[in-house]
């Protein structure tokens, strides 16, 4: 579209964050221009790659109720848990080594069920995450890991759902059209430049909300922060979060934060594309690996598959990977555990190999990344040998049935290897967002070096550093990003009021 009309917030970047700021300011008197640097067939940012999980506090079924239908017999067959705002502290804390910004991390739970009650009442819809967070143990669906909902349709549903929203409020969205620089001076920012359809395009403005993620889908930015051997990472989403919105807020002084030599990065597979493929979506994921156990090119285990539910580890593991020779891991499992596979592993596009033997498995592997298979062997036989049989085996819950006296001890979901036919899945890293970005304060607003806000910026999403340390719990990059979001947008459609 050709940009001609006056705006009082300009939000840069159309993914889920960007659009909960749009709506809050809309909500709040603002006229709204959303800039999306991707072309209308690819927009929606990172968010529209995801799976759609949703990790809030919810203290009962009831609270699900609020967000969702659910029939009597979802209701009898049903155990949905409890997460409450206790539990959601101690997980983002354990998980962050207690590094996480306190006050990000207040307004993230308690605002959390309120922003989705807010986005619901904006048409977007909810539905229990079935096929991915529960399992059936004594005749009912048992959800574990904290996570209940997600977004329906997943990630393309949640951002059709508030594209549909932006439409039905007014709010004008500009496509190919990437931020580049911010308009400033002493009296703080007044409007965003911006490369809209090859074309320069200064865009005056009251506020601007940044919002266009972090800069996984740039290399050379992954190399320089996040080390040697990133530029190698296969990206998860969107090929255009290239770090644009940091660079632009860092040039007219903002304080960067957080955790910059950090992301989160999951195995993928090995023979994805470069960045996202829409028609996948998030199923290049492989993340039932806590019921198998993953070897290297050496043949050896690396890490402890069972230490946790996968929405606790799968953002480190990554890194993990990664860090292997060759930057690979095959992940090997027996027909006693494929049952618990999620629908990821069941994709025409997947780097598969299957065998009625483990010696035949390793020279089926061998024709796509080969591992070293006396060594293998021996770590199978290793392994089937320490696993503790006597304690019960229990998917819905971290079953403590563990093997002794390995390495690498697998503290949970411990099943040996011994009923064929065997399956084994490549894996490589794949980068989902990074973890450094910019600093702001608890109304959105963007804090300069001397951490005093910058009047006019705001940010949301993936370039707000201080959050996430390390690691992250699972579900909680789409609840930031709405709550951050609508908290940015908010602040920025107040201050039109006051000027």
């Amino acid at each position: 579209m050709a940009i001609t009309g006056e705006y009082d917030v300009v939000v840069v970047g159309a993914g889920n964050a960007g659009m909960c700021a749009a709506l809050a300011a809309r909500e709040n008197g603002a006229r709204v221009l959303v800039l999306e640097a991707a072309p209308f067939d690819e927009r929606g940012g990172n968010s529209r790659y995801t799976a759609g999980a949703l990790r809030f506090v919810y203290n009962g079924v009831d609270d699900l109720l609020k967000l969702c239908d659910l029939s009597e017999q979802e209701l009898a067959t049903s155990d949905f848990g409890t997460y409450t705002q206790d539990k959601y502290y101690d997980d983002l804390g354990r998980l962050t080594d207690y590094k996480s910004n306190p006050d990000m991390a207040e307004l993230l739970i308690t605002k959390s069920q309120d922003t989705l009650l807010w986005m619901r009442g904006k048409g977007v819809r909810f539905a229990p995450m079935y096929s991915r967070q529960a399992f059936k143990h004594d005749g009912k669906f048992v959800f574990w890991g904290g996570l209940a909902l997600e977004a329906w349709g997943g990630g393309p549903g949640l951002v059709e759902g508030l594209f549909t929203a932006l439409e039905k409020n007014g709010i004008d969205v500009a496509y190919e059209a990437r931020g580049e620089h911010l308009m400033d001076d002493d009296d703080g920012v007044h409007g965003v430049v911006a490369n809209v359809e090859g074309k320069t395009t200064r865009i005056p403005a009251k506020a601007v909300v940044l919002a266009c993620g972090g800069f996984e889908a740039n290399a050379e930015m992954r190399t320089r922060y996040l080390g040697p051997g990133w530029d190698l990472a296969k990206v998860r989403g969107t090929r255009f979060n290239t770090g644009n919105g940091i660079n632009m807020a860092l040039e007219i002084g903002a304080m960067s934060y957080g955790n910059w030599s950090g992301c989160h990065a999951v195995g993928w597979d090995y023979n994805a594309p470069e960045f996202g493929d829409l028609a996948v979506g998030d199923n290049f994921q492989k993340h039932s690996y806590p019921f198998a156990i993953m070897v290297n090119a050496t043949g050896e285990r690396f890490c402890d598959e069972g230490a946790d539910f996968r929405n606790y580890t799968y953002a480190k593991y990554g890194r993990e990977i990664l860090n292997q020779p060759h930057q690979f891991a095959w992940q090997i499992f027996d027909q006693q555990v494929v049952h618990l596979q999620r629908d990821e592993y069941r994709i025409r596009q997947v780097t598969k190999v299957t065998a009625n033997t483990i010696e035949e498995l390793a020279d089926k592997m061998a024709e796509y990344a080969p591992v070293d298979k006396a060594a293998f062997l021996k770590t199978v036989a290793e392994y089937n040998a320490a696993v503790q049989r006597d304690i019960p085996y229990n998917p819905t819950v971290k079953d403590g049935r563990t093997t002794k006296g390995l390495a690498i001890d697998k503290t949970n979901w411990a099943m040996p290897l011994e009923k064929p036919p065997y399956e084994a899945y490549c894996t490589t890293c794949g980068v989902t967002f990074t973890f450094g970005g910019v600093r702001i304060d608890t109304d959105g607003q963007v804090l300069d070096v001397a951490q005093k806000p910058i009047p006019g910026l705001y940010a949301a999403g993936e370039l707000v550093g201080g959050l996430f340390y390390h690691n992250y719990p699972g579900g909680t990059g789409l609840v930031s990003g709405s709550v951050f979001g609508k908290i940015a947008g908010t602040s920025a459609g107040k201050q039109i009021g006051r000027n």
